[in-house]
């Protein structure tokens, strides 16, 4: 049983620092917000058939 319990307490653990990295992120990094143009060619608008 303590093997058991070494192995939960362990993945609990884990699963802390991968909680914690996650807000981490949400909290410390601002993402970048730009203008996206694509110029799209006319005949891909009006295809002849």
């Amino acid at each position: 049983m303590p093997t058991l319990f070494r192995f939960v307490v362990t993945l609990a653990v884990l699963a802390g620092i991968v909680y914690g990295a996650m807000v981490a992120l949400v909290m410390f990094v601002e993402p970048k917000q730009a203008e996206l143009s694509v110029r799209i060619p006319p005949e891909k608008l009006n295809p002849q058939r």
